[in-house]
């Protein structure tokens, strides 16, 4: 077991639409003994308007909360693949740009240290748990449900933010998966856009998008898809037409492998129901 401690930034979605994610994330770092500190005073970071509207202050929401981690002197993780995605954006402005860093110091009312590294929640898991060591925690090995890896746009891309995993073909979310037990089938769509920031202005081009990404995940033999984006997860299962295709957070699946006692009550809250999935794969009574 490891003592390590991290600040969270928990972003929106994770006390609304991701609820479930928020917690089988926290369920399943207590279970392993990673502890997770909120930011206090954190505001939401932009994603997905504020780019769209006001480049600086699209700049200035997430470097205020790296300043209210910078006093933490923790590694800041962010569960979020957008809000991953603004919190580097930020990060990478206010270490490149001399300009847009003394902009925001002022605006946001501190001096910037570069101390602060931001983490992808999956990446944390990797890199300071691994695979082995989660393999050595599972009770129930997932052995017989199918499933595809989903990162959706903003994760891994564009490579010089994100500087994660592969952005052609990632395969850090496969390795944790696998090592519970779970079956990753292969297929190409892993990073292509679900249209997520389209979900309510043009719904027609989204449900387009997110009916392929299902067929294509069908196609693959998969029985589910697995995600790391509260965004990306709601879209999926929310714009789906013609296929019922349920979308996981990959902590979730962890969880369940770890037999947590509250696992099973998160499944409840998709909007596509994962149980009837989990008991053609035995997982569920």
């Amino acid at each position: 077991m490891s003592d390590l401690t991290y600040s969270l930034f928990p972003g929106c979605s994770l006390h609304s639409t991701g609820l479930e994610y928020g917690l089988s994330s926290r369920a399943v770092f207590e279970h392993i003994g990673l502890k997770l500190v909120d930011i206090t005073d954190w505001n939401c970071c932009g994603a997905s308007s504020a780019h769209a509207l006001d480049h600086t202050l699209a700049l200035a929401l997430p470097a205020r909360n790296l300043a209210l981690a910078q006093s933490s002197k923790r590694d800041l993780v962010t569960p979020c693949a957008a809000c991953y995605s603004r919190m580097k954006g930020a990060d990478r402005a206010l270490r490149t740009d001399p300009a847009a860093r003394a902009e925001l110091e002022s605006l946001v009312g501190f001096k910037y240290t570069g101390d602060v590294a931001i983490r992808p929640l999956l990446g944390v898991l990797y890199e300071d748990y691994g695979p082995e060591q989660i393999r050595s925690q599972v009770v129930q090995p997932l052995k017989d449900l199918k499933v595809v890896t989903y990162y959706g746009c903003l994760l891994v891309r564009p490579p010089e933010i994100a500087e994660f995993d592969d952005p052609d073909d990632p395969k850090i979310m496969a390795h944790l998966l696998r090592a519970i037990g779970a079956e990753v089938m292969p297929w190409s769509s892993a990073t292509d856009c679900c249209g997520g920031g389209l979900s309510l202005s043009r719904s027609d081009v989204v449900k387009k998008l997110v009916g392929q990404l299902a067929e294509r995940a069908l196609e693959a033999g998969a029985m589910a898809v697995v995600t790391a984006c509260p965004l990306c997860q709601v879209n999926l299962e929310m714009r789906q037409t013609n296929t019922h295709v349920p979308v996981f957070y990959f902590t979730e699946l962890i969880g369940l492998a770890f037999g947590l006692p509250d696992a099973h009550k998160w499944f409840g809250k998709h909007l596509i129901d994962p149980r009837p999935v989990l008991q053609q794969a035995g997982l569920a009574n």
